[in-house]
């Protein structure tokens, strides 16, 4: 991870890749504008250049913008169309969005930049990748956007930093003014040219950047997901032989034998497994939250498939209106529309959603007498006295109820802007933020299910679970005490959210199995 924090992510013409992202967003990586890059913009700057010497209106070079694009801008009045268009448009207001979406955004503007159809300078470009290299991020605000004619208010504040105005965090994370922070790292302030202002904001980048974020979090969740799962059944003395390939075949979705072939190996060898398979166990078929675990998780990765798919289609777009043929036509074009995004990014809330619902009841079986196998009463050391994981389980259900919530759609939900010029929207952005909450249920619902499990495993001694399963329950035991009297139960919680978010539990099962899918 260090070396590749250090190795420049080089941003041209040619699409991203999903670990590019990641790495300039969260890792801090820097970026480096190609030699590809340099030859497109200039091209294309040429074209914008000799349009803006001409009588003829050309919308977003010598017109004004959205209802207002009849107006013919004087050459005089050019230079402040583009400065007025970032300032009215840095309109967002709310919570701060987080600093590895602003990044994130940011690289994916920068990318579109460097395909040379937005008209862009090179040297605005390359003030846009001074910024990120110095760790300057400008204050993005969560309510703004609507996901149509691009993430217009979020990209506008970014816009706004390149110029020297409105507040930004350092590489210290200090909130500053833009003009401090771009003098402290020598960087200087931007004056926009004709066309720039669009070119710098009208894009899905936001939207693009919070999915892929949001893909790589679920492909790690979904992991966990298994482990939690086979740890589930191990506890409550399931059977694994619902999960053979050979069943698993009869209904040939890819992720389902993903998902299956994960379970079969964190179980393997499991002595708890192994102490129930003989004549005398009564057992025909488990609950569906244990037996059905791979239909729903296995159906879980094939969304997120679909979704990877429109991810790469759209870091290989060149999203802007109006945009630079390569000819040096600059077209109007509604390429700027949310919609391909918005749809997946609500797509991926509601299997976020039914997971989480699936852990829960399987959380809830190992706390119910009735229903656990010979457990504890909630896992408690003496019921009755002691209430054990009663709670937890609580948290649980109040995180699923929420997911529920935010697996309604925002997509369909299109509100007319602009004096009816816009009268379409996507609402992507809104998708993109309740898909971040959405993520961040999942790791806790699922962190609560593999505490519970594992203090269901300790309970089952002298029997001993599996040598995968029983790695993670060890993992897990470095930092949360194993099952005795009832003790303040937070901190337990935070502690697995921490390492489930980490990926340590999940790493701890690879040691024995080897990688999962």
């Amino acid at each position: 991870m260090g070396d590749r924090r250090r190795t420049p992510v080089m941003v041209g013409p040619e699409p991203l890749t999903f670990d590019d992202v990641v790495h300039v967003a969260r890792d801090g990586a820097p970026v480096a504008l190609d030699e590809a890059a340099h030859k497109a913009m200039a091209e294309s700057r040429a074209h914008v250049d000799e349009l803006a010497a001409r009588t003829i209106p050309a919308y977003g070079i010598s017109t004004g913008f959205g209802a207002l694009a009849t107006r013919h801008i004087h050459p005089d009045l050019r230079a402040k169309l583009q400065v007025s268009l970032i300032r009215s448009h840095a309109a967002g207001s709310g919570p701060e969005v987080e600093r590895e979406v602003v990044r994130a955004l940011m690289l994916l503007r920068l990318r579109t930049l460097a395909t040379g159809r937005t008209g862009i300078r090179p040297v605005t470009a390359e003030t846009m990748a001074a910024l990120l290299n110095a760790g300057i991020t400008p204050v993005v605000y969560e309510f703004g956007s609507l996901g149509c004619s691009g993430d217009l208010a979020p990209l506008a504040h970014v816009a706004l930093a390149l110029t020297g105005e409105g507040e930004v965090r350092n590489a210290a994370g200090e909130l500053v003014p833009a003009a401090a922070a771009l003098a402290a790292a020598d960087i200087e302030p931007v004056t926009l040219a004709a066309k720039e202002g669009l070119a710098l904001i009208n894009g899905t980048d936001g939207m693009l950047g919070m999915l892929v974020l949001a893909m790589t979090d679920l492909r790690e969740l979904l992991r966990t997901a298994d482990v939690a799962a086979a740890m589930s059944v191990e506890a409550q003395l399931g059977t694994d032989r619902v999960f053979a390939a050979d069943l698993q075949a009869l209904r040939p979705h890819p992720g389902q034998a993903v998902s299956a072939a994960n379970l079969r190996a964190l179980l393997a060898d499991s002595p708890i497994m192994a102490s129930h398979r003989g004549p005398d166990c009564t057992r025909v078929q488990d609950a569906y939250s244990l037996r059905c675990s791979p239909q729903v998780a296995g159906a879980a990765r094939d969304t997120l498939a679909h979704a990877e798919l429109v991810a790469t289609r759209e870091l290989a777009a060149a999203v802007d209106n109006p945009v630079v043929l390569p000819d040096g036509r600059v077209e109007s074009n509604g390429n700027f529309h949310g919609a391909p995004l918005a749809y997946v990014l609500d797509f991926l809330a509601i299997p976020i959603a039914d997971l989480a619902s699936m852990s829960e009841r399987r959380t809830d079986r190992m706390l119910d007498v009735a229903r656990s196998h010979g457990l504890p009463a909630f896992l408690a050391d003496d019921p009755g006295v002691d209430s054990g994981h009663m709670i937890a389980q609580y948290t649980q259900a109040a995180i699923v109820s929420e997911l529920k919530r935010l697996a309604v759609p925002a997509g369909v939900d299109s509100i007319p802007s602009s004096a009816m010029q816009e009268d379409h929207v996507s609402m992507g952005w809104s998708a993109a933020r309740k898909l971040r909450r959405a993520i961040d249920g999942l790791a806790r619902v699922l962190a609560v299910e593999l505490l519970t499990a594992a203090r269901a495993l300790d309970l089952r001694a002298p029997l001993r679970p599996g040598p995968a399963t029983g790695a993670v329950v060890a993992a897990l035991r470095a930092h949360v005490p194993a099952p005795g009297a009832d003790r303040f139960l937070a901190p337990d919680i935070a502690a697995a959210v921490d390492l489930v978010r980490a990926g340590s539990l999940v790493a701890a099962a690879e040691s024995v199995t080897g990688p999962l899918s």
